[in-house]
């Protein structure tokens, strides 16, 4: 088993560290790590060292030794996942899976047929979830570079940031199978690669149309219809594999 990830603000140098707080009270008492265990620092930001525990004390405390510090490079091609706003703490299961499967960035999208809406203290809360999930989730999947997650955006906003886009698709139900497939679509190897998934009464005609003209085209996962909550993390795998990410 790999060694497990504790994220601190600055990964310290080669030499002693002491490692408290929230993330130190986690390594002593829940994880119950000893002398000579390994343990590895992350910023989330791609930077990350080995290490080795000295000595713990209390029930927050541990004093380790860092061995090596590297720090890793962004993968190419960047894979953002605009998700509609899924019904009650779907969301967080969707942030949480696409983090676990490699995705790189995730930005929450208020579609017109979202049930769900982010207003006020209830949208910033809902924000801090989907940040803290997936800060989470990238340290229980030992990641060193954890996904960000942007601030809530429109249509407009969205299809700005697709026009931006080197590959844009939304991931739309077509029971008469004219959208192309993802499985096939041309991908590039590098740059950036934006999926759209819609909420659960699917993306509107207008949304398709702004998406459209922003040089997004509309494509299909398979036979089945996936939950909104599951589709950003099976298209996520499928780019993963066929971009040669996950070789």
């Amino acid at each position: 088993m790999t060694a497990p990830v504790f994220v601190v603000d600055a990964v310290p140098g080669p030499g002693s560290f002491l490692l408290d707080g929230p993330e130190g009270r986690h390594a002593v008492s829940v994880k119950r790590l000893r002398e000579g265990e390994e343990l590895v620092l992350a910023d989330g930001l791609g930077r990350w060292a080995a290490c080795v525990v000295l000595a713990a004390e209390g029930k927050d405390q541990l004093t380790v030794r860092v061995d090596e510090v590297h720090e890793d490079s962004e993968e190419e091609p960047r894979i953002t996942v605009v998700q509609a706003l899924p019904k009650g703490d779907r969301g967080e299961l969707a942030v949480e899976t696409m983090t676990e499967t490699g995705v790189d960035a995730i930005v929450p999208w208020a579609a017109s047929r979202c049930i769900t809406q982010w207003k006020g203290d209830r949208g910033l809360k809902a924000l801090a979830k989907w940040r803290s999930t997936a800060r989470e989730a990238g340290k229980q999947s030992r990641r060193s570079r954890f996904p960000g997650v942007a601030d809530l955006m429109t249509t407009k906003q969205v299809a700005a940031l697709l026009a931006d886009a080197d590959f844009a698709a939304v991931l739309h139900e077509d029971r008469d199978h004219t959208s192309g497939a993802l499985a096939t679509a041309e991908l590039p190897g590098k740059g950036s690669i934006v999926l759209v998934v819609g909420p659960e009464g699917g993306v509107s005609p207008e949304e398709l149309a702004a998406f459209e003209a922003a040089g997004a085209k509309p494509y299909r996962l398979g036979r089945s219809v996936l939950r909104t909550s599951t589709a950003g993390t099976a298209a996520t795998a499928l780019v993963l594999g066929r971009t040669g990410r996950w070789s």
